[in-house]
């Protein structure tokens, strides 16, 4: 039955992904002008103007005289066997810009999420285990001037802290020395030195708020009579809230996988101009400003993608965690 509902839930994600696909390439084009009207724009601030014959051989140039569904289906065919077009702006495949920002964006957001979940778990049971007590309160408070600071202004705080009192290298994913460096060991480690300031920064509004969800949650479960049931056949109070009221209360750490990580990725295109992080979220903004319609539509394609297939970890791993959570 298990395996049944895997395939069904897989099998409805082509034709998901085909419509997400056609709104995404509709909503690039939705803005008026393109690519080649922002680009005479700019050349108009530097005084060079193009005359009508070079305008019209960069329109055909770029395939952007031809109709909104031809431009589309060339689009998805080159998507099909991995071809995601040439951008405009940069005059690189789309591919090769994506891939060099998605690998160190997802890196970022994967350790995020972890230590995301790392806090706010603990902390979220405390503090219904022990409710009004000085570690709730001092959790609650936390909790709310993390939801209320953004990010950016916490990324410069810390920026400042880090500079001037530790005299840490902040902003930026490596040093200068293995910015442009290849791959090894050495460079992971100097990853590591610099992923702690936009981990914390970029998690921070999420952990404040699953511990609110966690505590809220499990005080909902710590009431209900199957929790006296247990408490009364002997079972340790730690064991029992582990077995039974935290598994139902860890429904919305599930669930949420569906949107933390394209959140993650679209939603700190502010953070990452303030840190100078290489990441998707601002080459993504620069490409919707710009209308560079191939490399847009595939940074929208790829968070929808991670949206739709997060989804479906989120609905496979409910029905193993919450036995209340039938197949239909």
């Amino acid at each position: 039955m298990i395996w049944r509902y895997i395939l069904k839930r897989i099998l409805w994600m082509v034709p998901f992904l085909f419509a997400v696909s056609v709104v995404a390439f509709l909503l690039i084009q939705a803005p008026p002008g393109d690519y080649l009207t922002t680009y005479i724009a700019k050349l108009g601030e530097s005084n060079e103007v193009l005359d009508q014959a070079s305008v019209d051989n960069l329109r055909q140039r770029f395939g952007l005289d031809r109709p909104l569904y031809v431009q589309y289906f060339k689009w998805v065919s080159r998507l099909l066997v991995g071809d995601f077009g040439m951008s405009f702006e940069w005059r690189q495949p789309v591919s090769d810009l994506v891939w060099e920002r998605m690998g160190l964006t997802l890196c970022l957001s994967l350790a995020t999420l972890l230590f995301t979940w790392a806090i706010s778990f603990p902390i979220g049971i405390y503090s219904a285990v022990h409710k009004y007590s000085i570690g709730d309160y001092v959790a609650t408070t936390i909790g709310f001037i993390g939801l209320a600071t953004p990010n950016f202004l916490l990324a410069l705080i810390l920026m400042y802290i880090g500079v001037v009192h530790f005299g840490a290298d902040v902003g930026g994913l490596f040093s200068p020395a293995y910015k442009n460096a290849p791959w090894s060991w050495d460079k992971i480690v100097d990853l590591s030195k610099h992923l702690w300031l936009p981990v914390v920064v970029l998690g921070t509004g999420s952990t404040a708020s699953l511990i609110r969800v966690m505590r809220a949650n499990l005080l909902d479960e710590l009431n209900k009579p199957y929790v006296d049931t247990a408490r009364a056949k002997g079972l340790s109070e730690f064991w029992l809230i582990m077995k039974y009221p935290v598994r139902v209360a860890l429904n919305p750490f599930i669930s949420t996988i569906g949107w933390v990580l394209p959140n993650l990725v679209s939603g700190a295109v502010v953070t990452a101009i303030v840190l100078g992080l290489p990441t998707a979220g601002p080459l993504m903004l620069q490409a919707l400003l710009s209308q560079d319609m191939y490399l847009a539509g595939a940074f929208v394609l790829l968070l929808s993608s991670l949206t739709v297939v997060g989804m479906l970890i989120s609905d496979i791993l409910l029905v193993f965690l919450d036995p209340r959570v039938t197949y239909e």
